[in-house]
Formats: C-alpha cells, sequence, structure tokens
C-alpha cells in the first residue's frame, strides 16, 4: 500500500443552505449556516494550502448532509468504491457523487446490498483498511465492503465502534503511520495492534477526529491540549474552526473525498 496520507487530491461539495437541518443523533440546535460555510471555505482553503487541487461540487439542496462527501464514497489513487449511507435520507447523495468520481476513477464499484456502510466508519492504514460496525454501518455492509477492497487489493478487518461513538472515526485519527489518535473507549480495540496508541487528552475527546494530510494535521481549533500533543511529536499542525460542523455530528474528515 502507499501511504494513507499521501494525498494529490480531493473532492468537496458546497454546504446547501438546507444544511442547518442535518442529521443529528443528540438533537440540539442548528448550526448557523454562515458559519457553517465559513468554516467550509476555511477548510478547502486549509487543503489547497497544503498543496491538493480541490475540486468543489455544487450544493445539492435536497440532501442536507451531502458536503459530507466522505460518507457516500471510499477512494484510493487506483480506484473508488460506492457506498451505500445508513441513514435512509443520504442514499440519494450517491448519484451525485458518481460522476464526479468517475472522471478521475476508471475503476468504479460499488456496493448493492442489502447492507449499508459509511465512509465515516472506514480508517486507511499503511497496511490495512479498518470498517468500524455502527448505528450506520452494518455487519453485511461491512463485509461488502471488504469484498470490494479485497478486489482491488486492499486487506480489511471489521471492529466494533463502542456505544456512543457515532462513526468510527468520530473516536480515531492516524497521527503518522504508526500511531493512532483515539478517544479512550477506542484505547482497546484489537484491531489496533501494531500501532503505538494515543488517547486524546481529558475533555477532547471530540478532538480525535484529525485528519493527516501529507505532512499537516487538520485539528479543530479548540482542543489546545491536542495541540500541544500533536506538536510535542514534531508534526505541523492547522487548527481550524469546527463549531457548526459540530451541531450536526460532523467533523475534519468528513467534509472531503481525498485519494
Amino acid at each position: 500500500m502507499t501511504s494513507p496520507y499521501a494525498f494529490t487530491h480531493a473532492l468537496c461539495r458546497a454546504p446547501a443552505r438546507s444544511a442547518v437541518n442535518g442529521i443529528r443523533a443528540g438533537g440540539g440546535p442548528d448550526p448557523d449556516f454562515s458559519g457553517l460555510l465559513a468554516e467550509h471555505r476555511a477548510y478547502v482553503g486549509s487543503l489547497r494550502d497544503i498543496g491538493l487541487p480541490v475540486e468543489v461540487l455544487e450544493p445539492i439542496e435536497e440532501f442536507p448532509d451531502a458536503l459530507f462527501t466522505e460518507d457516500v464514497a471510499l477512494t484510493f489513487p487506483d480506484a473508488a468504491i460506492l457506498l451505500r449511507p445508513g441513514a435512509p435520507t443520504r442514499a440519494g447523495e450517491v448519484a451525485h457523487i458518481r460522476e464526479a468520481l468517475a472522471a478521475h476513477h476508471t475503476n468504479l464499484l460499488e456496493m448493492t446490498g442489502p447492507g449499508f456502510a459509511d465512509g465515516g466508519d472506514i480508517l486507511r492504514l499503511a497496511d490495512r483498511v479498518i470498517i468500524g460496525l455502527s448505528a450506520r454501518t452494518d455487519r453485511a455492509g461491512a463485509a461488502e465492503v471488504a469484498d470490494l477492497l479485497g478486489e482491488i487489493g486492499y486487506r480489511a478487518e471489521i471492529a466494533e465502534t463502542p456505544r456512543g461513538v457515532l462513526h468510527f472515526k468520530t473516536g480515531c485519527g492516524l497521527i503518522d503511520q504508526g500511531t493512532i489518535l483515539v478517544v479512550p473507549a477506542l484505547a482497546g480495540c484489537p484491531q489496533f495492534d501494531g500501532l503505538e496508541v494515543v488517547t486524546t487528552p481529558p475533555g477532547e475527546e471530540p478532538a480525535a477526529n484529525i485528519l493527516r494530510v501529507r505532512d499537516t494535521i487538520l485539528v479543530g481549533d479548540s482542543w489546545t491540549a491536542t495541540h500541544a500533543l500533536l506538536t510535542a511529536r514534531g508534526i505541523a499542525i492547522r487548527p481550524l474552526p469546527t463549531d457548526q460542523i459540530a451541531h450536526v455530528d460532523a467533523g475534519l474528515s468528513c467534509m472531503s473525498l481525498r485519494w
């Protein structure tokens, strides 16, 4: 396998005004649209500053969660897999991403079901891919994704996502190829054997959804103890605002497809 974060392309989608009505597991207030738009623009700008060409697709009003492109597909340099999101209201998003992915990937595979899988539950490591079971990814869907990954030469393992963690990657993110940042509930995950497991500082569990892009880690700007932890390892960080996307249960990895 190539490096899991040596990306050369990214695909995003601009937020629609309907994004303020996005899915959320625990209720809570709607995000402010202008703030959400500003966070998305800062995110796209950061990817471009790091050196990635970023294609930004048009917003889709009928799909409030469509800005979270990571959940509908899985992308690699040589292939892409169209997924089946676990939330029924997101199923139609797949058709809207197909053409954009086909323009970059001649090998385009697709889940057929009956299972479901969200990209937020799929973590790519240097030597394998971990698929977390959650409220949005069931065992049948995880098994189908594992089979599709096998067709393009990637080994997959299936993990349990702890109760209370929406997506597997809500609770973890790569620091480097041999090190992973996790919430305490994921510290004992057997699929992390062989990795150095670093837990989030107390009270900073939402910081676990970091995003490593080349030599830089994107991290929420509120999590100062996590900033210090990462900086002490000699890694460049780029703090980004995530207050508004957090209102709709989202984080940094959600807002792009990368390969």
